[in-house]
């Protein structure tokens, strides 16, 4: 089956538009990123010696809930 160049191209376009469009709506950078930043904060308060009164494992537990809400908002995200 030949197609047409002019066919061609919009078909061609219109699939570029619909993966940009895809990236633009479903890429998180900035949620992403803070999911690193986060876990490399826990990461640090890990390696620290506990002998901060609980504050650092409140600390750790505290990072926790934020990647968890962090990972929700993606998600949330995703589906609207």
């Amino acid at each position: 089956m030949r197609t047409s160049l002019p066919r061609s191209l919009v078909l061609g376009g219109a699939i570029a538009t619909s993966l940009c469009a895809g990236y633009a709506f479903g890429a998180q950078p900035h949620m992403d990123e803070a999911i690193a930043i986060l876990q490399s904060a826990r990461a640090e308060l890990a390696k620290a010696v506990p002998n901060k009164g609980d504050h650092r494992e409140r600390a750790l537990g505290l990072i926790d809930q934020a990647i968890t809400e962090v990972r929700a908002g993606i998600a949330f995200a995703a589906t609207h």
